[in-house]
């Protein structure tokens, strides 16, 4: 299966957003580079190791937009990850520089969306792409709206 195109066009005002001149939309985006640590016995990324980078691209997006994730608990909300998805290209190995891209895209009542894009720095290869989605839930498990500071920041993300 092959990636659908992604062209990321940086932004020249604030490097921590591009736009993808395939469709147009916007992305926050951070850097890593793989570690030793994250690799399985084939010197490949483990699997599961993708979805701490899409949290790492998260919180980056969150914290960079003012609103990091620590406030957000502190605020008396949790958003748990009710589901998930990956789709896999290419693999990563140790020492791979990686950019992660992330954007909010769904947002309903209790629920949001976050889209992710893993490209390699310095090819531009889409290594993968995929989803989370949470459920806002007080501190004791029962789904709640979603708070004011999280929707303004779906808001306010560029478009």
């Amino acid at each position: 299966m092959k990636p659908k195109p992604f062209q990321p066009e940086t932004d020249q005002t604030d490097t921590h957003y591009i736009k993808d001149l395939t469709d147009g939309r916007f992305w926050h985006r951070c850097t890593h580079r793989i570690l030793y640590a994250d690799t399985d016995r084939s010197q490949v990324v483990y699997h599961a190791n993708y979805l701490r980078y899409f949290e790492l691209g998260r919180a980056s997006l969150m914290r960079d937009t003012g609103y990091p994730y620590r406030e957000v608990e502190k605020s008396g909300f949790i958003y748990p990850i009710i589901a998930m998805g990956v789709n896999y290209f290419t693999p990563l190995y140790y020492d791979d520089p990686i950019f992660v891209h992330t954007r909010p895209a769904e947002m309903e009542r209790v629920r949001l969306r976050f889209e992710y894009v893993i490209t390699h720095r310095e090819t531009g290869e889409v290594i993968c792409n995929g989803f989370t989605r949470h459920c806002a839930t007080n501190t004791t498990g029962t789904p709640v709206g979603i708070d004011k500071k999280t929707i303004r920041l779906w808001k306010n993300f560029p478009r």
